[in-house]
């Protein structure tokens, strides 16, 4: 699903009105109409105040024209106009003329005035600022804001919380409506999924608003949101005479005293993800443990007991994925450097140590493979790419990186975003149970293992990305989000495929 800018949303608007011949009032009307229908088909006609703040640019007016079908199908409702500038968008004109012909006034706010009292059991639409907003809040309106956000009844946004800018951080974030719930027109904006704007909503949803689908298919955009529909194509079936040969063989390279489970995660990770031969190569500490642990796994070990210090097999991998605990000692870093030096061609993972080891020794990272797959977390990104002012800046910052080093980018976090060829995937499976011990050595092990079975990097990042999120999605239903481990994320892997390629049933497709 694509993620349209404000300057891409405008023309989308345009480019429907002109094709469909009809004006900008009658998209107005369409957007209200499709609010309507949702509040209606949840309250059901229910005795619950409805405060609608509408301000006076067409977020307002979407506000106003909502307020129309609202009264007319019998709720209780107080209509109020967020006065901030005397500029008003005419179909915001168009819709306040339509509600004052039904008898209907609304109570207009400006610096002077008392705002209403809020019960806590009432219902607050939010429509005073939209995807236009450039501007800070007048100190009147933030306080309107708090006022609201204080309020304690349940906060219902049209297409954005007010006060949110789509394209960089709010200077006072207190001065943002937090919003229970956000109902965005045709598509998500990118704010709803950064670490720093994301909490201003605690969930969204999407309505239809008929924009024209010519525009919507052909317009590329910066940023796409990444869900089943945009996965199950990237998925490979298995074919009825295929071998484990056929689907290829992965190397899992890591480890160090102490910390051989990661590369026991890791390694069985790929192991459930697909790939049809998995060896670890771990210092020889790993040997017993590895063989014990996973009867299925080659171990191969390096001559040191507690670290890998000469990376040496007479295997031919289809892919390694490289880092899991490995640690940063002197002669791991060397291996690290002669290995790069040694497979120019090999298709590979790095995570972990093995990005530590890169933002250390950045000379290294002109040895990397084209399209290798970083895995890194945030401190771990920062280390590689320089610190950022905010999340918008280190996207850029990102993008940057990847062109450069020609490389793809996992950007672990509860949205992860993967980068390559100045675009963004944004990742919609996960919860936060997976902020747990060894979820990101499982995540390194599922890439891995799909790059084995000859998907392409940048499509095993993304589906992987998406794989492991959603086995940590029926972890959590399983076992709730304190109990989610690395090791039920490896044992729902199963799990989220059947999930992936499972069918509707006769009932669910009727419905649809």
């Amino acid at each position: 699903m694509k993620i349209f800018n404000a300057k891409q949303i405008y023309a989308a608007d345009e480019f429907t009105i002109e094709k469909q011949q009809i004006t900008s009032d009658v998209l107005m009307e369409r957007a209200a109409e499709r609010i309507f229908s949702w509040v209606h088909s949840r309250l059901n006609g229910a005795a619950v105040k409805i405060h609608l703040f509408c301000g006076i640019g067409n977020n307002g007016g979407d506000g106003i024209a909502l307020a129309r079908h609202l009264m007319e199908n019998g709720y209780s409702i107080a209509v109020y106009v967020v006065n901030y500038s005397e500029k008003r968008s005419k179909d915001f004109l168009i819709n306040l003329d339509r509600l004052k012909e039904r008898k209907l006034w609304p109570e207009f706010l400006d610096s002077d005035c008392e705002f209403p009292e809020i019960g806590h059991d009432d219902i607050i639409i939010d429509a005073i600022f939209g995807i236009g907003l450039n501007r800070n809040p007048d100190n009147w309106v933030a306080k309107l804001i708090n006022h609201i956000n204080d309020s304690a009844a349940f906060i219902l946004s049209i297409d954005v919380p007010s006060g949110l800018f789509l394209d960089r951080l709010p200077e006072h974030p207190e001065n943002v409506i937090r919003a229970n719930h956000v109902l965005s027109f045709q598509a998500p904006k990118l704010v709803f999924f950064l670490p720093q704007t994301g909490g201003f909503l605690n969930q969204w949803e999407l309505l239809d608003i008929g924009l024209d689908q010519e525009y919507l298919y052909k317009t590329e955009t910066e940023f796409e949101f990444i869900g089943k529909p945009e996965v199950l194509p990237l998925y490979i079936p298995r074919l009825k005479f295929s071998h484990k040969g056929s689907y290829g063989h992965a190397v899992i390279v890591g480890g160090s005293y102490g910390k051989i489970g990661a590369v026991n995660l890791a390694a069985k990770a790929c192991l459930k993800a697909g790939s049809g031969l998995v060896t670890a190569f771990v210092p020889e500490c790993g040997y017993f443990p590895l063989q014990a642990s996973a009867p299925e796994l080659m171990v191969i070990t390096d001559e040191e007991d507690d670290i890998i210090s000469k990376i040496s097999m007479s295997i031919q991998p289809s892919v390694v994925g490289i880092g899991v605990g490995m640690g940063t000692h002197k002669d791991t870093v060397a291996a690290f450097s002669s290995f790069l030096d040694k497979n120019q061609k090999l298709l590979m993972v790095i995570d972990a140590d093995g990005l530590n080891i890169l933002s250390s020794n950045s000379e290294l990272l002109s040895k990397i493979p084209k399209q290798t797959v970083l895995t890194p977390h945030p401190k771990e990104l920062e280390r590689l790419i320089g610190e950022w002012k905010d999340d918008f800046d280190k996207l850029k910052k990102a993008k940057a990186f990847s062109k450069k080093h020609d490389c793809i980018l996992v950007i672990k976090g509860a949205h992860t975003v993967t980068i390559y060829d100045n675009k963004g995937y944004v990742n919609s499976t996960g919860n936060p149970g997976m902020a747990t011990a060894g979820s990101g050595d499982v995540l390194t092990g599922i890439i891995t293992g799909l790059i084995s079975q000859n998907y392409p990097p940048l499509y095993a990042a993304i589906f992987g990305v998406y794989l492991h999120g959603l086995s940590g999605d029926i972890s959590s239903a399983e076992n709730g989000y304190e109990a989610v481990t690395a090791t039920t994320l490896l044992d729902n892997i199963g799990k989220a495929y059947m999930e992936l390629v499972k069918r509707p049933s006769p009932e669910n497709e009727q419905q649809q």
